[in-house]
């Protein structure tokens, strides 16, 4: 069928001057990224998962600008967890601000580092696309078809140390598009950390391969730049008795998309995605998850906590997809905002569909203010409201934090957001 004449315009427009990286083991997958975008069309408001969402900005030729937010003065996120540093600037792999890639039980190359052979060749694009039903995704072959940078990580033991991929920029419109792919070993286990704003505007894309009883945690903390943009998107598919979970802070920026698009293929896999937002004005948070069950007796969690203020918009779109025989499936789902004044908007979009009659699935959503009986307990014991208030809102977002297994992980998380909502009282 052919495009809309509104979004061919669109994408032609957008596709007009780039050109796919040649040569290598990524170019057929790159290639065949760029038709399906061709035949799908960049993303408008009358689809379906973007009604909430404008994607003007990240659609359109050029960035709009974004001031750069000079945090120098601040210690780094993670900074005291030891990881391997891998620096991108303004989406450039930085090798002089970086650690040599070197770790024990990891392999760990670029992808602007083209061959004809491979590993990631199996995995490049390959979840990308089978993401791409029964929901288009635009935006994430746009990142296969175009990223020129990147890690490929390929887990074959349990390293001693978290891979932290940091992200900084140093032009206002600078356009970053990062893909990473990630390949976890039956039976290894590592812990990747993300940091840092990236870009003026950013589409990152990261596909996760989980073997047999594999691990992966992911935490990741989005850059404090305000005007900042960012389209990222998380593909994984899970084998028998595999764990993923995956934690995003999103503090600031003024329009960000999360996409986590995850497959529980093997029996007794778990699959675990969470965030937190605090926004604050000009700010519009969108998570989208889809979540498919297609084996027996998994497990997955979704869990979301917004903080909205002054006008701030907060969206989650999320699926539980239980496909026929995916028996003793637990799925869970909660997606709740923090309203901290009147002008402020949480718009949700909880689903479930289910085919198979053996699971114990769950969804709920909800929105309101600080609870006035709570405030007043605090202050009649001294507290001050500001102080009171801020309390009330790490709590608020505990649930979401304790989903990050790595208890001093958790610590980083809550003194981020204390910092965060103390900046807010001055």
């Amino acid at each position: 069928m052919a495009l809309p004449e509104q979004k061919q315009t669109l994408t032609e427009t957008r596709l007009s001057g780039l050109s796919v990286p040649e040569g290598g083991w990524a170019e057929p997958a790159r290639r065949d990224a760029l038709a399906r975008l061709r035949a799908m069309g960049l993303s408008t408001r009358r689809d379906e998962y973007w009604k909430y969402t404008r994607p003007d900005t990240l659609t359109a030729p050029e960035p709009e600008a974004a001031e750069v937010f000079d945090d120098s003065d601040e210690p780094q996120l993670f900074s005291e967890r030891n990881g391997l540093k891998i620096v991108f600037t303004d989406g450039v792999f930085d090798e002089g601000a970086s650690d040599a890639l070197e770790l024990d039980g990891v392999r760990i190359d670029r992808l602007a580092e083209t061959s004809d052979i491979h590993w990631a060749r199996d995995v490049y694009g390959v979840l990308e696309a089978r993401g791409q039903a029964p929901v288009q995704r635009p935006l994430a072959a746009f990142n296969t078809a175009f990223a020129t940078d990147g890690v490929l990580i390929h887990v074959t033991g349990r390293p001693s140390r978290p891979i932290h991929l940091i992200y900084r920029r140093s032009g206002n419109a600078a356009d970053a598009v990062l893909h990473h792919v990630v390949k976890v070993d039956a039976g290894a286990c590592a812990t990747i950390l993300e940091t840092g704003p990236a870009a003026a505007r950013l589409n990152s894309g990261m596909e996760v391969e989980i073997a047999d009883t594999g691990t992966l945690h992911h935490v990741r903390a989005q850059g404090r730049d305000h005007e900042r943009r960012a389209a990222t998107h998380v593909f994984a598919r899970l084998g028998r008795e595999s764990v993923f979970k995956s934690f995003t802070l999103t503090a600031n920026g003024t329009l960000t998309r999360n996409e986590c698009v995850i497959e529980l293929t093997g029996d007794d896999a778990v699959a675990h995605v969470a965030g937190a937002c605090m926004g604050d004005g000009d700010f519009h948070h969108d998570d989208t998850v889809f979540v498919t069950h297609d084996a027996v007796n998994c497990e997955s969690r979704q869990v979301f906590k917004k903080v909205l203020r002054n006008g701030a918009v907060g969206v989650f779109q999320g699926k539980i997809l239980v496909q026929p025989g995916a028996q003793k499936t637990d799925g869970y789902q909660i997606s709740q905002a923090l309203l901290l004044d009147e002008d402020s908007q949480f718009l949700a979009k909880p689903e479930l569909e289910i085919y198979a009659d053996d699971v114990a699935c769950s969804h709920g959503s909800t929105s309101g203010a600080i609870d006035e009986d709570s405030l007043f307990y605090l202050r009649a014991r001294g507290v001050p409201r500001g102080e009171a208030e801020d309390l009330m809102t790490i709590a608020f977002i505990a649930e979401a934090v304790l989903e990050i297994e790595d208890e001093d992980l958790q610590s980083d998380i809550n003194d981020r957001v204390a910092a965060w909502l103390a900046r807010r009282r001055t």
